[in-house]
């Protein structure tokens, strides 16, 4: 990696659009999918995500805990998930909301951040629940990995509100801070939810990516997206998980599905088929 993360995750948005898929390979997506829960039921769901929209979303996004269940078996198969999706040219954002302090935070950082790491990726999660200079040493990994976070701020379940109306502001703050000067896009990237209702803050100021779930299973539609961050509409990675992982014969038609709805209506543009060329 040479190139800032901020300029890759550009550079994919332009050539892609704007979505981000998960791979959540949970149990009873396993049982949907006809396979077993078990470690090579894991690799053959992984493998096939990768292979199926790899080339069509600008980042995906495995969720670490159910690889983590597996222990030392599904850990290996998420090295060679990332290995794979780095092969095939996309972005890796490895969901694992991380936050500690000193020298846990920098074991986090090098775990995931560090280029000669297994675990290597693009951009993590991170929770900023211990206060946001607890981030500084993962933010300052990232910088010299050419690597992104993504700080909670307003995620999409419900019950975080009461707890995360009181300190998005300061989440939001002090990742503009961080990005001050950066460009096209910083580093420290923040989690808003597609389900909000509305937004208590502005984020013109953040100068960084802004990662919202909540797409299909949660209710969010590619016209919330546009509703709620229209006025960041370049910088917005709208994600999904279940409504595309749900059936794997309809997986790279979901996926196209709700890139290009995403891309139509962040662009304003809804007076022809949303359907783009892109393929």
């Amino acid at each position: 990696m040479n190139d800032s993360f901020g300029t890759r995750l550009r550079a994919r948005l332009d050539e892609c659009g704007p979505l981000c898929v998960g791979i959540d390979p949970s149990p009873a997506l396993l049982d949907a999918w006809g396979l077993d829960d078990s470690p090579s039921g894991l690799e053959r769901f992984s493998r096939t995500v990768v292979e199926t929209v790899a080339d069509v979303a600008a980042v995906v996004k495995p969720q670490s805990a159910f690889f983590e269940r597996w222990g030392s078996r599904g850990i290996a198969v998420l090295e060679r998930t990332i290995t794979d999706l780095r092969e095939a040219g996309t972005l890796v954002l490895l969901d694992v909301k991380r936050g500690d302090i000193d020298s846990t935070m920098a074991a986090y950082a090098e775990a995931y951040l560090d280029r000669g790491s297994p675990l290597a990726v693009d951009a993590i999660t991170l929770s900023p629940y211990l206060g946001f200079g607890s981030l500084e040493g993962a933010i300052t990994s990232a910088v010299a990995n050419d690597a992104g976070v993504f700080v909670l701020a307003r995620t999409s379940n419900p019950d975080a509100a009461g707890l995360q109306q009181l300190v998005a502001g300061q989440v939001l703050a002090g990742a503009a801070a961080a990005n001050a000067g950066h460009t096209p896009l910083g580093p420290v990237g923040v989690v808003m939810g597609a389900t909000l209702p509305e937004l208590e803050h502005s984020l013109t100021d953040l100068n960084g990516p802004i990662l919202a779930p909540g797409l299909g299973a949660q209710g969010a539609t590619p016209a919330d997206v546009a509703r709620l961050f229209g006025p960041v509409r370049h910088a917005v990675l709208p994600s999904v998980s279940r409504a595309v992982l749900a059936d794997p014969k309809r997986l790279r038609t979901r996926t196209l599905y709700y890139r290009d709805e995403c891309a139509a209506y962040l662009s304003g543009d809804l007076t022809g088929p949303r359907r783009s060329s892109r393929s």
